[in-house]
């Protein structure tokens, strides 16, 4: 790396802005354990799956944004701190009103047995999606093998990747991965459909 003043990672930002994807890699590994740690100690309400889909979720943001970082403005690190920051708030809403959908139905009032109770929505906006999930499930019924049961419990039956991860057996990392790929994958075939 030739030297021009900056630091390391203010050389492997601008890689990345132009779009070195081995850059992106290398922030991902120098910045990983800090934004693990900053989750932990800041957003104790998450367990250990959820920071790391935290995690994902914001490095993913990260790679779709980094043309908007400006280092003059302040160091990656906090930059990718607000986007952990902002993306755990958002986790933690989603699952609020996931847990706000669900009722107790047994007697004692305990809630050992639950039934979904579906928020009451437009007949055009469920006739649209109806539409878009029945669409997305012939598009991945034709992803190969490997991605289309994963694909199909996330983007149609709304698992999340930790329950993906337990229900499979898969490391959670392996379930990302495998449906960040069958989102491209999909991406693709609806360009050229």
């Amino acid at each position: 790396m030739a030297q021009t003043g900056s630091k390391p990672i203010d050389e492997l930002v601008r890689r990345a802005i132009i779009g070195d994807g081995t850059a992106f890699t290398a922030l991902w590994d120098s910045n990983i354990g800090a934004l693990r740690a900053y989750l932990v100690k800041n957003m104790k309400q998450l367990d250990h799956f959820y920071v790391e889909d935290v995690c994902s979720k914001t490095f993913e943001k990260a790679f779709r944004q980094i043309g908007s970082y400006d280092p003059a403005l302040g160091r990656f690190d906090v930059w990718l701190k607000r986007i952990a920051r902002n993306t755990a708030f958002d986790v933690i809403e989603q699952e609020a009103r996931r847990q706000r959908s669900y009722v107790s139905i047994d007697e004692d009032g305990r809630s050992l047995l639950v039934a979904d109770t579906p928020d009451a929505e437009d007949p055009l906006d469920e006739v649209i999606k109806t539409e878009t999930r029945s669409r997305t499930g012939q598009l991945v019924d034709r992803l190969p093998e490997i991605y289309r049961d994963i694909a199909r419990k996330r983007l149609i039956e709304g698992m999340q990747y930790k329950e993906i991860a337990e229900e499979t057996g898969l490391e959670l990392n392996t379930v990302r991965t495998r449906i960040r790929r069958a989102k491209m994958l999909l991406d693709k075939m609806k360009t050229q459909a």
